[in-house]
């Protein structure tokens, strides 16, 4: 099995707007996820898109792959470190705000994966 990874990380977006758009995705066709990704009007679209063109560019370039052969075996976004602000509040106060990243891991594998031949008469 030739599965092949592209990961991106420290991502500027948080994990939970991430997966919002990594749910629509699970388990397509590269050809009909990178359409999807291309229509939806959202800033986590663009940066899912590039990973997957990544990956899709790891599997031809390092295991021969086409990308009509593929799809997305796993696809997940894992919380990365936060960026701890602080802003004023009322009466003299300060509020933290958490500025959240996100590490973005894209999986791709055959959608057929061929047949391996046996020697004998095993079933």
């Amino acid at each position: 099995m030739a599965v092949t990874r592209a990961k991106a990380r420290f991502i500027r977006v948080s994990p939970r707007k991430v997966r919002q758009v990594i749910d629509m995705i699970r388990g397509k066709d590269v050809v009909q996820a990178l359409m999807v990704l291309n229509n939806l009007n959202k800033k986590s679209a663009r940066i899912v898109a590039k990973v997957l063109n990544s990956a899709i560019a790891n599997a031809e370039n390092n295991h021969g792959l086409k990308m009509q052969e593929l799809y997305i075996s796993r696809i997940f976004a894992d919380q990365g470190p936060m960026l701890k602000r602080y802003r004023a509040a009322s009466m003299g106060r300060a509020v933290m705000v958490r500025r959240r990243t996100s590490h973005i891991t894209v999986e791709l594998d055959l959608k057929n994966p061929p047949v391996l031949k046996t020697k004998g008469g095993e079933k």
